[in-house]
């Protein structure tokens, strides 16, 4: 994954092939399958080329077909589906070697002046600078194999917190309940776009791994089996991805190894985006199950 912030704005500048044609690259990585929140994020900057600049995503919804590769580019064919008045809908679909291993359907739209009103944000959470890095958190609690979160480098993730054997939320209205901090370890360009894609891209990162909180199982280990299937997002306001997000997330429910997500992202106490993802969390048999 991109080691600096400069590596994660080169991955999702991506290249035009032709009108509505985009081709998208990868970074080094250890994977042998791309992050969730890479092609999520490059299929929303390629919605974006085909997009006058006052038109700001409020909404996509994308499934995740087939793992995608790395060692192959990845091209976004984007239909433009409807350019009305105030707003514009687009569908991504990306191919890899020909095959569809994503879909994003995104609703843009120009801002303007209407009612407002944001839930609080939540009381006694620790500051960034308080909170040690969740790589470190990971490392403790199952070794080694959490040192697939250094693949995130580009990003400053700080663990605010979880339902589980931290026991620094309380479990009594959600079970599977985790807090971080996060932003990119340097500025980003003043491009709304960016600071949109930046945050899609992380938002991926630790939303499946809350409905494996309540159990005695290593989020990407060899215990599970998980990938995320879809990802639903709203932008509610301006976002910058370079200062410190607020990702307070929940899992309401796990079966039939399949876990449900919801976060909300707050910044200088209002809340900015919200997601909703579900995905596959398949214990391994012969692994710990809590």
């Amino acid at each position: 994954m991109p080691a600096t912030t400069a590596e994660l704005v080169d991955l999702l500048s991506l290249e035009e092939i032709e009108l509505g044609l985009y081709r998208g690259s990868h970074p080094r990585t250890t994977w042998q399958r791309t992050f969730g929140g890479q092609v999520l994020a490059q299929a929303l900057m390629a919605a974006y080329g085909t997009m006058p600049a006052e038109r700001i995503c409020h909404s996509l919804n994308a499934y995740f077909l087939r793992p995608g590769s790395t060692d192959a580019p990845i091209i976004y064919d984007v239909e433009r589906t409807r350019d009305g008045h105030t707003f514009s809908a687009r569908r991504v679909l990306a191919r890899q070697r020909g095959t569809v291993i994503f879909t994003l359907s995104a609703s843009f739209h120009e801002l303007e002046e209407g009612l407002e009103h944001s839930d609080p944000a939540p009381v006694n959470v620790p500051a960034p600078e308080q909170c040690r890095r969740l790589s470190e958190v990971m490392s403790e609690r199952f070794g080694s194999e959490s040192s697939l979160f250094h693949e995130w480098d580009a990003l400053d993730v700080r663990f605010a917190g979880d339902s589980g054997r931290s026991g620094e939320i309380s479990p009594s209205s959600h079970r599977a309940h985790m807090r971080v901090w996060v932003r990119t370890t340097e500025g980003l360009p003043d491009d709304h776009r960016l600071h949109q894609a930046v945050t899609a891209y992380l938002s991926d990162m630790t939303l499946l791994g809350v409905s494996t909180v309540p159990h005695e199982v290593a989020f990407l280990s060899a215990q599970l089996q998980a990938a995320s299937i879809d990802h639903a997002m709203w932008f509610h306001r301006p976002i910058r991805a370079d200062q410190w997000i607020l990702y307070d997330q929940v899992s309401p429910s796990a079966s039939n190894a399949l876990g449900f997500s919801m976060g909300r992202l707050l910044q200088d106490g209002l809340q900015v985006a919200t997601c909703n993802q579900e995905g596959l969390i398949r214990v391994v048999p012969g692994t710990a199950r809590h």
